[in-house]
């Protein structure tokens, strides 16, 4: 399985990296972007199983990447972000973003939220 993660924070991608593979997941790869321009940039060469993006990012944040990334592919989006009130939610999801994970997380809630997306 491979998957994208989209944060403008390295420290904050390789903590979602360290809790996937605390939660068990069996990951091939994981491939980093830091914005939305960037992870569509990465996408346009390599193809994921699964992409974890953060809302608020310089250049194109999280919900417009989600949005652009609509126009091309249906992969699965998990926005990981400090984002968690109901009208944000429903307006991810609105927009394609397939589940929710509010910052900080422990490897339990992604194993609890991203199992499904895992095979």
């Amino acid at each position: 399985m491979r998957v994208l993660i989209v944060d403008d924070s390295s420290v904050m991608r390789k903590i979602v990296t360290r809790g996937l593979r605390q939660a068990g997941f069996a990951i091939d790869e994981i491939l980093e972007a830091g914005d939305g321009q960037k992870a569509l940039e990465v996408l346009k060469d390599n193809q994921v199983d699964l992409i974890l993006s953060d809302w608020n990012m310089p250049n194109m944040d999280g919900l417009t990447f989600v949005k652009e990334f609509r126009k091309i592919g249906q992969t699965p989006i998990v926005m990981v972000t400090t984002e968690g009130g109901e009208g944000k939610v429903n307006e991810a999801v609105a927009s394609g973003a397939n589940g929710h994970i509010k910052k900080p997380f422990t490897p339990d809630t992604l194993k609890e939220t991203l199992g499904q997306f895992f095979k």
